[in-house]
């Protein structure tokens, strides 16, 4: 059987082609400690990959919610102790003002509770990151707004926020109520946190109720409407700090969960694509050596330069 005399060249260049194509793609794993960097490498491996580096997106995502959900929880957090110190110091002038007091001396502590309220709206009005915390949905508006009366004293505060809540995704199908709203007026759903149907809380309705009685000299109804309401107040106060606490402790506890699987994630990823540095060398080291005896091979078989060939 008659050979052609470009059949050896030609099996000889496409041997040094595939082996310098192997040589190229060992050295890239050297290179990057990747085992599978296209679909080719290896199709079942790189289907794996993409599934997780998907999963490590989502999860990573996931983390974000948790960080921001958190640092905004601190906040709302910060401004509901503000808000519990007011009450305790409104109680605690209730209990004073009895009928052993003077009229200055209610005067006094008149005066101070309007200053109590200023402030409580201020911790009502808080705001992180640019939004406001306690206006339900609706953060871009400071959601308590004050009416002063003649003598510059606030005579009424005004809720402008809704009774929605954000929900925030911190899991797989996992959503939490990210945000306490100013007022729960409908009986059901999200407590409010300064007014609560269900509860009776309405605390600057109270406050300023106080107030009135106070400078009214009007110690009577102190005992037997103001004092009573205060103490709804606080309890629901106290509700809306207990659920930020459970809040936290749970964001705690799913972020921690998140970055187990995210680390899992990635040392499965390193598994499937990582290349084995040492076996890697090993088997460039082979290619190199076989690329080089085929050159030599070719070159004496074909009596000139494989190059010539090659080019």
């Amino acid at each position: 059987m008659r050979v052609a005399a470009n059949t050896f060249p030609d099996s000889i260049v496409r041997q040094l082609q595939q082996l310098a194509s192997r040589q190229g793609a060992l050295q890239t794993q050297v290179a990057t400690g990747q085992r599978v960097t296209l679909p080719e490498d290896d199709p079942a491996a790189m289907n794996q990959v993409l599934n997780l580096q998907t999963d490590i997106r989502s999860r990573t995502q996931y983390q974000r919610n948790i960080t921001t959900l958190d640092e905004s929880s601190t906040a709302a957090y910060g401004a509901m102790r503000g808000l519990k110190k007011i009450s305790d110091r409104a109680q605690e002038i209730a209990v004073l003002a009895d009928g052993t007091k003077s009229p200055e001396e209610l005067r006094t502590y008149g005066l101070e509770l309007a200053e109590l309220i200023k402030q409580g709206v201020q911790f009502a009005n808080a705001r992180y990151n640019g939004e406001f915390l306690f206006g339900g949905t609706r953060s871009d508006a400071a959601p308590f707004a004050t009416t002063a009366g003649p003598d510059g004293r606030v005579s009424a505060v005004t809720y402008q926020g809704n009774t929605a809540v954000r929900e925030v995704e911190i899991g797989a199908n996992t959503r939490v109520n990210g945000s306490v709203p100013g007022a729960g007026n409908s009986g059901a759903g999200p407590g409010g946190l300064i007014t609560d149907t269900t509860s009776g809380a309405d605390f600057f309705a109270h406050l300023v109720s106080l107030q009135e009685h106070l400078l009214a000299g009007n110690t009577g109804a102190i005992a037997s409407t103001d004092r009573p309401a205060l103490q709804r107040d606080e309890e629901n106060l106290l509700s809306r700090i207990a659920g930020v606490g459970v809040l936290q402790a749970r964001l705690e506890t799913a972020s921690s969960s998140e970055a187990d699987q995210v680390a899992s994630a990635g040392r499965s990823v390193t598994e499937l694509a990582g290349a084995d540095l040492a076996s890697t060398l090993v088997r460039l080291n082979e290619t190199q050596t076989a690329f080089q005896a085929a050159l030599q091979s070719g070159a004496k078989l074909m009596g000139q330069s494989l190059m010539d060939y090659l080019r």
